[in-house]
């Protein structure tokens, strides 16, 4: 395997992880349809690039994401990558974070994924639900996977920063994931709930450098969440990169994963030339005064997002 890209530890799991790793998302067919063909090269590409640690739930494509890691990684040696998984979303709607659920879910990605274990196992979106069941029934309930040996690290993921302090005010977990909140737009993840995951020993894990094509050149989608102001200022800053010279989608990828507070940065795609340009721009020094210049374009909007999942949990 092509060690392409640098590892950093997570908390005091005693893992590494690539500082830019594979999120499965995209072959679940979330974004556009995705061939089979195009779904496991993504995924061998990834790992000769050093992306070995991969991303998944079984809401992406409602189970057709975990199906099409399973075969991709049939035949790969089970200790060349770590696997990450979530449980309790599995619809856009539906929600089940009970303990027999928890149960079964771990039970049916182990069986996707065709493994006897998942490195990491996340509750998924926890924002979207009474949160006190994450922190009574189902991180308890997801405890007893790891005692048995299915499971070898636990936490959870969500976007409103209050999710995580509910939670961590309450009980430990190995490690969080906080998506779309830390890129060139939006620091809170870094600047609100990493010096806590720093003090008490937490994987911090953060999923979404370009925020949902915010910080690309590619049209804007139009289930695209943020402020009319923040596209507004997205559009100018990708200009100004491009009178420069750089594609934004290169700037927002290199600041996502420089730091060394933020474990690793989940990106995903099913575009295997995608990735391999990920990996070269990774190895490419980051120009810092651009940066600086693209964060000035970004300061009436810095951290500036939407709203997510139900109202008391923002």
């Amino acid at each position: 395997m092509n060690k392409m890209i640098p590892t950093r530890p997570l908390g005091r799991t005693g893992i590494e992880l690539p500082v830019l790793s594979f999120g499965a998302s995209s072959l679940g067919a979330e974004f556009r349809n995705v061939t089979v063909e195009e779904a496991l090269s993504s995924v061998h590409v990834a790992l000769e690039c050093g992306m070995n640690f991969i991303d998944t739930s079984p809401f992406y494509g409602r189970g057709m994401s975990e199906v099409l890691l399973g075969i991709a990684l049939k035949g790969v040696p089970r200790d060349s990558y770590i696997l990450g998984t979530k449980l309790g979303r599995y619809d856009l709607g539906h929600f089940d974070f009970s303990a027999k659920r928890v149960a079964e879910s771990v039970d049916v990605s182990l069986h996707r994924l065709g493994t006897d274990h998942l490195d990491i196992v996340l509750c998924h979106d926890i924002e979207f639900v009474p949160m006190q069941q994450i922190v009574d029934e189902t991180l308890p309930a997801l405890r007893r996977q790891q005692a048995a040996g299915k499971v070898r690290f636990v936490g959870f993921s969500g976007y409103p920063m209050k999710a995580f302090k509910f939670v961590l005010d309450q009980t430990d977990v190995d490690c969080v994931l906080s998506y779309n909140q830390y890129t060139l737009q939006n620091t809170r993840f870094l600047d609100e709930v990493v010096p806590d995951l720093e003090s008490r020993g937490i994987g911090a894990m953060n999923a979404g450098p370009f925020s949902a094509r915010l910080l690309t050149n590619a049209p804007l989608p139009g289930w695209l969440k943020e402020p009319e102001e923040v596209k507004a200022a997205a559009r100018a800053a990708a200009a100004h990169c491009a009178a420069k010279g750089v594609d934004i989608a290169q700037l927002a990828l290199q600041y996502s994963c420089e730091t060394s507070r933020i474990t690793t940065t989940v990106a995903g795609s099913a575009n295997p030339s995608n990735i391999r340009k990920w990996a070269e721009w990774l190895a490419k020094p980051i120009d810092w005064e651009l940066v600086r210049e693209v964060q000035e374009i970004f300061a009436p909007v810095r951290n500036l997002g939407h709203v997510e999942g139900l109202p008391e949990n923002n």
